[in-house]
């Protein structure tokens, strides 16, 4: 007999919540019971999953009592408070924050890539950033077939990675500007911030806060988890992110240089193709590429317009989209569940 998993979801009201109760049902991961958590005031709303009403409760340390495996989508914050706690009470939590992504000891899992790093958890594994996903889901076969020395990524990323309330927000931005109304701004680049932009019919180069360097945390996160995940502290990784008025999708312009000799562009495709979670979509005589319009909804992440770089032989051009609602959260932390469940860690 299959087991079975008491499974809780918590922000279970938030975007990343809900894809996440989608692909448990579209995905018949086995469940015995599951709880719906979220902050105070969403206690009582109804979440309909598997035929049944569902009611959202608080997220509390004692809401973890028998709870098996907890997926975490509620704010760095909330993960920091209770992520722990639910460890405690026995439960596997796969948080998809930021919260513990760099601490050593908790590993950092994309399936496709390092499945063999759940080995090493302790109660807790880390969902990695959305941008990070779909960019080592296509570096890491490169790497193992190719090396790899450097990566320079610049990310265009959909305004849904800033949550429901940055997509509402570029909702009112498009109506006011096509009837020539001022667009408020509230939300981007930095909803605390001092200083906000409309994002409809524009692009902003800031995703979370800069650092003194010069660099927003978000091109941090990607750099530094990129090497982890890899276990490559010594790639050179280099990023710049970008907001655009997208509603979901992130795309990525990436350069790599790699380590063979006489590498030819069929050569990265077949890699390519082989990869697991992957798609080729590289046809510029009929105009065929990946766009965040066309991978909405879909698991896989999609490559193309892969083209050497003419001024340097081992260099090589990419272009990666990928739904940054699916395989850059809720998706992934599914993936990682099932991949505990294959390992007999769960």
């Amino acid at each position: 007999m299959e087991k079975k998993y008491r499974v809780a979801i918590v922000g279970a009201t938030g975007a990343v919540g809900e894809k996440m109760k989608e692909q448990l049902e579209k995905r018949q991961f086995p469940i015995s019971s599951i709880k719906f958590l979220a902050s105070k005031r969403s206690v009582g709303k109804e979440i309909f999953f598997q035929h049944h009403v569902h009611f959202v409760e608080e997220a509390t340390p004692e809401a973890f009592e028998g709870i098996d495996i907890a997926f975490f989508s509620a704010g760095g914050s909330v993960s920091k408070e209770l992520a722990k706690e639910a460890a405690k009470r026995g439960a596997v939590v796969i948080d998809n924050t930021s919260a513990f992504r760099m601490e050593p000891t908790i590993p950092l899992v994309v399936p496709e890539v390092n499945k063999k790093d759940l080995h090493s958890h302790q109660g807790i594994i880390s969902n990695p950033n959305c941008s990070t996903i779909q960019l080592v889901c296509v570096l890491e076969p490169i790497r193992q077939a190719l090396g790899l020395t450097k990566v320079i990524i610049s990310t265009y990323q959909a305004v849904s990675g800033a949550g429901s309330i940055a997509v509402q927000e570029l909702v009112a931005q498009n109506s006011s500007y096509g009837n020539r109304l001022s667009t408020k701004a509230e939300v981007l680049p930095v909803k605390s911030g001092s200083k906000h932009y409309p994002i409809a019919y524009n692009a902003i180069p800031q995703i979370d806060q800069f650092g003194e360097d010069g660099f927003t945390l978000e091109e941090w996160k990607m750099m530094n988890e990129t090497k982890k995940i890899l276990h490559d502290p010594t790639l050179a990784v280099s990023a710049t992110c970008v907001r655009l008025p997208v509603v979901a999708g992130h795309s990525e312009s990436v350069y790599i240089e790699i380590e063979k000799e006489n590498c030819s562009v069929e050569e990265v495709k077949t890699i390519i193709q082989q990869a697991p979670g992957v798609q080729l979509l590289d046809n510029p005589a009929e105009q065929e590429y990946p766009m965040p319009l066309f991978s909405e909804g879909k698991d896989d992440v999609f490559v193309g317009r892969i083209r050497r770089d003419p001024a340097n032989p081992k260099g090589f051009h990419l272009w990666i989209v990928a739904d940054n609602l699916l395989k850059g959260a809720a998706l992934n932390s599914i993936q990682i569940a099932e991949a505990l469940m294959e390992e007999g860690l769960v």
